[in-house]
């Protein structure tokens, strides 16, 4: 079970009181896009084993949409930040290199 901390009303709970929401960071393309640039949006996720970003929202609370990395592995989860922020925090991603030495944020980005 993952237990995860709302970055904006503070409450921690189980993964049940909040709603997964899939890949963080997603590029989205807009009008005009190509047939592939849009297959690519839909259809292509990383799914890594290990450290993923993921989006989740505060169902039985505020409502609100936040980001969380966590291991895929272990259920591990480093943290959680605001969903209007384009990439994680930089004090989160020091977290995880002291905890997967060798994993960096370019694998994602």
């Amino acid at each position: 079970m993952l237990i995860l901390t709302c970055p904006h009303c503070g409450v921690t709970a189980e993964e049940t009181e909040f709603h997964a929401g899939g890949e963080a960071h997603l590029k989205r393309y807009g009008p005009g896009s190509s047939d592939a640039d849009f297959e690519d949006y839909m259809f292509n996720r990383v799914n890594p084993k290990g450290v993923h970003f993921e989006r989740w929202r505060h169902v039985y609370g505020c409502g609100k949409w936040f980001h969380a990395a966590r291991c895929t592995a272990t259920l591990e989860v480093f943290g959680t930040y605001p969903a209007q922020t384009h990439q994680p925090p930089e004090a989160l991603l020091d977290i995880i290199r002291q905890k997967r030495p060798g994993w960096s944020w370019r694998d994602f980005s």
